[in-house]
C-alpha cells in the first residue's frame, strides 16, 4: 500500500467499515447464490468444498527434453495441470536458427521449432489425464495444433484433451510486446481458433484473456480488470461478426489475472470482475447459457512483487498472494518460486511453490466454505468501489471506439505507464514499503547459485532443424504452406491447412512467415 487510506487502485480505504458502508446494498442483485448470476460469490455452487482448484506450475526452459523432465517431476509432486513457458523466439514465431533468435534460444522458456520438439516435450505424459496450459499468443494456433497432433499420435483424440492457450494478442499490443501481425488479422486468426476448437477440440479453453501482464507492467487492480474485460468484449464482438453464436463459444473463454499481496482488494477485484462480465454477457450479447456468463480464471502470484534481495522472503509473499487468489475464487493457480527474481526456478524452489498451494488446500480451512468473505462490510464495499472504477475505465475505452481503437490511440498503455511511474516513485521515496529493498535490509546477502541454461542449446536446436529439413518432403511442406496462404487471403478456416503443414514437419518460423507474407507485421504508432 502506498499510504494509509488509499487502495492500490487509488480508491478510499476506510479505517473502519460498518453497516453504513453497504447502505443501499441489494444482496439478491449483487451477490446471488454461488454458481448463479451474477456469480459474485463464485462460478460453481460448491467451489472448493467439492475439490480444490487446479494446481498448475508454470515451467519450461532450455530444450524440450529438459522441460519434459521438469514436468514429470511436477506431476510426481502432485501438480494437477501443466503450464508451458516458451522461449522468446517461439513466442515471436521464429525458428531457433534464425538470426533474430541468437542469444535467446531456451532462455525464458522452452524452444519449440517443430512437431518433433513437441513430441519430446510431452513424451511419457498422460495427455488424456493432465490439463495443459500454454502461454503463447501470436503463434497460439500452431502450438495448439502440434499438441493435438502429438495427442493423436498417442491415441488421444481432440475430444479428450483439455487445457488452455493464452491466445490473447490484444494485451500484447498494450503491455507485453510479443505480437506479430496487425490487430485485425490477429483477430481473424483468433476467431478461426474459436470455430476450429468448437468442432475439433470442444473441451479446450480457446483463449485466456489476460490482465496479468498489464498488472506486471504497472496496472492497478481496477485497470487490470477494466482493460482485460474490454479486450474480452472485443473478442466476443469479433467472433459474433465472424458468424459464431455467442452461446457456442463463450463458455470456452477464460481469463488470467495476477494476485498481489493486498488480500482484501484482490478478493474484491476478482468478485467485481465476475459480476461485470456476467452482466455484459447477458445484457449486451444476449448469452442465455449460464456457462457463457461465467468468468472463469487462472491466477498467477505477482512476479513483479518478488525481490532479488532476501529472496526467501518471497516464500511469504507468494503464500499471501496465493491465499488472496483462493479467497477470491480462482479456478486454477500458479505459485511463483521464491528464486524467480534471480533466475529460472530451481527444482527445489518449484516444489516449495507447489507445496504452498497444497498447504492452503489441505491444511487451512478456507476450502470448507464458499466465498468466506461474503457479507464482509469491508470486502463488499471494496467490491463495489473496484467495480465502479473498472466500469468507468471500460466506458472510456468504449468512447474511443472499443479496445482495438483505444490500443491504436495508446490509451491503455498510457494509463498503465502513469500507474507504473507512481508505484516506482513511491518505492524510491519510501512511501511504499518493500521489505528487504527500502526497509528491513540486511548488510550482506547469502550466496545463491542460480539455475543456468546450457549455452549450447542454440547450436543443438539449429542442428535438429538442419536434420529435419533434410529428412522431410519439402514439396509436401510447400504445398501445405501455399494452402495456408490461400486460406489467409480468403475466408476459409486457416487451422486446417496449418495442421497439415505442421504434420508434414513445417517449422514454427516457416508457418508464421507464410502468414507474414500475407498480412505483414504490426508496427506500433509510437515506433515511427
Amino acid at each position: 500500500m502506498s499510504e494509509s487510506g488509499i487502495t492500490e487502485s487509488g480508491l478510499p480505504f476506510e479505517p473502519v467499515y460498518g453497516p453504513d458502508a453497504l447502505e443501499g446494498f441489494d444482496p439478491s442483485a449483487k451477490l446471488g447464490e454461488p454458481g448463479e448470476y451474477p456469480f459474485t460469490r463464485g462460478v460453481y455452487p460448491s467451489m472448493y468444498t467439492g475439490r480444490p482448484w487446479t494446481m498448475r506450475q508454470y515451467a519450461g526452459f532450455g530444450t524440450a527434453r529438459e522441460s519434459n523432465q521438469r514436468y514429470k517431476q511436477l506431476v510426481a509432486n502432485g501438480t494437477g495441470g501443466l503450464s508451458v513457458a516458451f522461449d522468446l523466439p517461439t513466442q515471436m514465431g521464429h525458428d531457433s536458427d534464425a538470426p533474430i533468435s541468437h542469444g535467446e534460444v531456451g532462455k525464458v522458456g522452452v524452444a519449440i521449432d517443430s512437431i518433433e520438439d513437441m513430441r519430446l516435450l510431452f513424451d511419457g505424459l498422460p495427455l488424456d489425464q493432465v490439463s495443459t496450459s500454454m502461454t503463447i499468443n501470436a503463434p497460439a494456433a500452431l502450438l495448439l495444433l502440434m499438441y493435438q497432433l502429438v495427442a493423436e499420435e498417442n491415441g488421444v483424440s481432440g475430444a479428450d484433451i483439455t487445457g488452455t492457450i493464452q491466445n490473447d494478442v490484444l494485451k500484447e499490443y498494450i503491455a507485453r510486446g510479443t505480437y506479430i501481425y496487425p490487430p485485425a488479422d490477429s483477430l481473424r486468426l483468433i476467431t478461426d481458433i474459436f470455430a476450429y476448437c468448437q468442432a475439433e477440440i470442444p473441451r479446450w479453453n480457446t483463449i485466456s484473456i489476460s490482465g496479468y501482464h498489464m498488472a506486471e507492467a504497472g496496472a492497478t487492480p481496477a485497470q487490470e480488470i477494466a482493460f482485460t474485460l474490454a479486450d474480452g468484449i472485443e473478442y466476443v464482438r469479433a467472433a459474433i461478426k465472424a458468424g459464431l453464436d455467442v452461446d457456442d463459444f463463450a463458455a470456452r473463454l477464460s481469463f488470467f489475472f495476477v494476485s498481489r499481496t493486498t488480500i482484501l482488494e484482490e478478493v474484491a477485484k476478482f468478485r467485481a470482475a465476475r459480476r461485470i462480465w456476467a452482466q455484459v454477457m447477458r445484457d449486451e450479447f444476449g448469452a442465455t447459457d449460464p456457462k457463457s456468463q461465467m468468468l472463469r480464471f487462472h491466477t498467477q502470484t505477482a512476479g513483479v512483487q518478488l525481490t532479488a534481495q532476501q529472496p526467501e522472503v518471497n516464500l511469504v509473499r507468494v503464500a499471501v498472494q496465493a491465499l488472496a487468489a483462493v479467497l477470491g475464487g480462482t479456478q486454477s493457480l500458479h505459485t511463483n518460486s521464491f528464486d524467480e527474481a534471480l533466475a529460472l526456478p530451481s527444482e527445489k524452489a518449484a516444489r516449495l511453490a507447489l507445496r504452498t498451494q497444497q498447504v492452503i488446500a489441505y491444511e487451512s480451512d478456507v476450502t470448507k466454505t464458499v466465498d468466506p468473505f461474503a457479507g464482509s462490510y469491508a470486502v463488499e464495499a471494496l467490491t463495489d468501489q473496484v467495480e465502479a472504477e473498472a466500469r468507468k475505465l471500460m466506458e472510456q475505452v468504449e468512447e474511443l471506439g472499443g479496445a482495438v481503437a483505444a490500443i491504436e490511440k495508446g490509451f491503455q498503455k498510457n494509463e498503465i505507464e502513469k500507474s507504473a511511474y507512481r508505484i516506482a516513485r513511491e518505492i524510491d521515496t519510501d512511501e511504499r514499503v518493500v521489505v528487504g529493498v527500502n526497509r528491513f535490509r540486511v548488510d550482506e546477502e547469502e550466496p545463491y547459485e542460480p539455475l543456468r541454461v546450457d549455452p549450447t542449446i542454440e547450436a543443438q536446436q539449429a542442428e535438429r532443424l538442419a536434420t529435419l529439413r533434410a529428412d522431410r518432403d519439402q514439396a509436401e511442406v510447400d504445398r501445405h504452406l501455399a494452402a495456408l496462404k490461400a486460406a489467409a487471403q480468403g475466408s476459409d478456416n486457416m487451422l486446417y491447412p496449418m495442421k497439415e503443414a505442421l504434420r508434414a514437419r513445417a517449422t514454427v518460423g516457416e508457418v508464421c512467415n507464410a502468414l507474414r507474407d500475407v498480412w505483414g507485421v504490426y508496427v506500433p504508432p509510437d515506433a515511427f
